[in-house]
């Protein structure tokens, strides 16, 4: 990050992206969208930790925040931290 102002806060605006399509949980099983699809919550789940292990090297570059993109994404997408239903994290 080489924009640093120390008399502002510096935000991630958006991360994530991490698609999971859990069966019997999904707005459209024909249809459904992340960046990056995974098979299974261990691999989603492992990859989330990674994000937040490299999000967590930013707050010495001046990071202050960062924002999961989606906790309810809806319908065609399914990369947010719950199901389209709600029922599963």
């Amino acid at each position: 990050m080489t924009l640093y102002d120390g008399n502002r806060a510096n935000v991630l605006g958006e991360f994530g992206g991490l698609g999971l399509a859990v069966e019997n949980h999904l707005w459209n099983k024909e249809r459904n969208w992340g960046y990056v699809k995974y098979k299974t919550a261990e691999e989603v789940t492992n990859a989330y930790v990674e994000l937040a292990g490299k999000l967590k090297k930013l707050i010495l570059s001046g990071f202050s925040a960062a924002i999961y993109t989606q906790t309810p994404d809806v319908e065609s997408e399914v990369n947010g931290m719950l199901t389209y239903d709600r029922k599963v994290v």
